[in-house]
């Protein structure tokens, strides 16, 4: 297993489309351990492909009910709605409020191949619909208003350049 780099915001691979895993090769079982071994290790709860430059539909999370990696995951239904917190990898120090479905019901390949659906709710529902955001080139900072969207990049901006000196 290996560390991946967590691409930072702006980078052009964020704001791509990923394209669905066709067959779950050597290939794929590496990149499924080597997320979640750079997830535990930059202490995330959730990891889409695209944060580590691979444009494949890929995501995996742990929200302290053990460790799901799921292969092209789609969204069938949601129900009611809430706002809590996010933060994300990708923009390290930024925390926002954002808007999600408190309840979902997904479908997808798991690592072994095999299909799989289940309901979710809560904070797993949450980091669901963010990784599964990640897949579609959507980051947090998309769902804000323009004029907060613009307040946080700035703020992110400033943070990176102190982060730099």
């Amino acid at each position: 297993m290996a560390l991946l780099e967590v691409l930072i915001f702006p980078h052009r691979i964020l704001r791509q489309k990923c394209e669905p895993v066709t067959a779950i090769d050597d290939a794929t079982v590496k990149l499924l351990k080597d997320m979640a071994e750079t997830m535990y290790a930059s202490k995330g709860i959730g990891l889409a492909a695209p944060q580590v430059g691979i444009l494949k539909r890929v995501i995996m999370l742990d929200v302290g009910q053990g460790l799901v990696s799921l292969i092209n995951p789609e969204i069938s239904s949601s129900d009611g709605a809430s706002v809590r917190e996010e933060g994300c990898l990708c923009l390290p120090e930024i925390y926002v409020n954002i808007e999600r479905k408190e309840k979902i019901e997904i479908s997808g390949i798991d690592p072994k191949g095999k299909p799989v659906s289940f309901e979710a709710d809560g904070l797993l529902a949450r980091a669901l619909q963010h990784e599964i955001d990640h897949l579609h080139g959507t980051l947090i900072v998309d769902r804000l208003s323009r004029l907060k969207r613009d307040l946080v990049i700035r703020k992110f901006r400033k943070l990176q350049l102190k982060a730099q000196k």
